[in-house]
């Protein structure tokens, strides 16, 4: 019985010929058995990265290290993976939003650009969604994860990660064209899913609360952070700052500059810092132009960078080790983050953290980062004094921190993901996975 529900999930496979699925593998060793059959949709990983494409590109490897007999595909693979790459770069600047500056305000031409490559993009989207549906078919796949929100339709058993509620919650901090498309498509993705993910148990309580979903849909599987990330020798952070051309010590901000990350605040707290402060310890901004920065590009360009705030906008991955150490603490004053990885991964380079109490951040930083109100700039003021006078209590924040972050690994997100899918396609669709518990023994939560 065994063998034979296992033949109908092997493949054969020549290296030098494409993949047919007939039912099994030859392989120069022998033939392998795939018990499960897995597609994630890799879209988002494509092109610029964001957070959700940071968590598709290592859930994604993790997933297939540890896969065993089951098989995890990504789509699309092959040439039409390598055309989606390519128009994702190329996305910003044919909408002529460089990412490296902040966004213009719209004009005539801009806007008939915008409505050119919106239908272009919603016609593209239509093609992938059908070719999608014909490899689910053809593949015969056990089960799809939707990393980013919205499922595309198909016949398979469907689960999908949520990482937040902001677009639905507070559509004012997104675009109006992902608000619209969220407003469309949301809940009809979510009646086609059987399960769910939350990246934090804020995140699972807020699915609970706001979309009505029962509890034991939705498992809290954690993110990790970054391979290569923690604490460096002063030399060599030395060395990598030079070759960037940055201080050699500030206080730093890691992230896209966007209406929910607060940065307005931040830099208005920072600039009423006395001089001989702000001479000693610049404020590092390091991360591209979202959406709606005008009110932050206008301050920072009339008034912060005179006052020691540098915008160095992306940096290369193999850097932000050096980045992160180079710190004498992160800021991090975001209105709502579902999980927050700025935070953690400061932590797991040993440093210090000045966060916002807002969202996840209190569950996953909570314990060992100094929260302030979001809201409060004379809290924020204050905390950044003390942290650049005070060097107990800067010590004191960075004791321990690399403790509070080494649970969160993306080997334990991919263990605990891929739990879920072996817990789903042994079940029937009516027969969801029980949900994790709310706080595990293996995390530091924030009481």
């Amino acid at each position: 019985m065994h063998l034979a529900l296992a033949v109908l999930k092997l493949e054969i496979r020549n290296p030098k010929q494409p993949v047919y699925d007939f039912g099994f593998r030859i392989s120069d060793l022998g033939f392998r058995i795939f018990l499960m059959r897995v597609v994630v949709n890799q879209l988002a990983a494509l092109g610029l990265k964001t957070g959700i494409g940071h968590y598709t590109v290592q859930l994604l490897r993790c997933l297939r290290e540890q896969a065993g007999q089951d098989r995890v595909d990504g789509f699309p693979e092959g040439w039409l993976r390598h055309v989606r790459d390519f128009c994702g770069r190329a996305r910003p600047y044919l909408e002529g939003t460089d990412p490296s500056l902040p966004g213009p305000s719209p004009s005539r031409s801009r806007t008939l650009r915008s409505k050119v490559l919106g239908s272009l993009r919603q016609f593209g989207r239509s093609l992938m969604a059908q070719h999608f549906r014909l490899v689910c078919a053809v593949r015969a796949y056990d089960l799809y994860h939707e990393p980013n929100f919205i499922p595309l339709p198909c016949e398979q058993p469907t689960l999908a990660t949520l990482h937040d509620l902001s677009v639905l919650l507070h559509p004012e901090w997104h675009p109006a064209d992902r608000a619209a498309y969220f407003e469309t498509h949301f809940h009809r993705g979510l009646a086609r899913c059987v399960h769910f993910l939350a990246i934090s148990e804020f995140g699972r309580q807020e699915m609970i609360r706001n979309l009505g979903i029962a509890p034991e849909r939705i498992t809290r599987t954690y993110m990790g952070i970054r391979p290569g990330l923690g604490p460096l020798p002063a030399a060599q952070t030395a060395q990598v700052l030079r070759e960037l051309g940055l201080p050699p010590r500030y206080l730093l901000y890691l992230g896209t500059i966007e209406p929910r990350k607060n940065i307005l605040l931040l830099l208005r707290a920072y600039c009423a810092l006395p001089e001989h402060l702000r001479s000693r310890w610049p404020l590092l901004l390091v991360g591209n132009w979202g959406w709606n920065t005008l009110a932050v590009a206008e301050y920072l360009h009339q008034e912060a960078r005179d006052r020691g705030v540098i915008h160095r906008g992306y940096v290369a991955e193999k850097h932000l080790a050096a980045i992160y150490n180079g710190a004498r603490a992160l800021v991090y004053p975001s209105l709502y983050e579902g999980f927050g990885l700025p935070p953690l991964e400061m932590m797991a380079c040993g440093g210090a953290v000045l966060a916002s109490t807002a969202g996840a951040l209190v569950e996953t930083v909570g314990s060992k980062a100094h929260l302030i109100d979001p809201q409060n700039p004379d809290g924020w003021r204050s905390a950044m004094v003390r942290v650049v006078e005070d060097n107990d209590w800067w010590q004191s924040l960075r004791t321990g921190a690399m403790a509070v972050a080494r649970p969160y690994t993306w080997d334990r997100c991919a263990a605990d993901t891929l739990r879920v899918y072996r817990s789903l396609s042994c079940a029937p669709d009516s027969q969801p996975l029980a949900s994790a518990p709310a706080t595990g023994q293996h995390y530091r939560q924030a009481g």
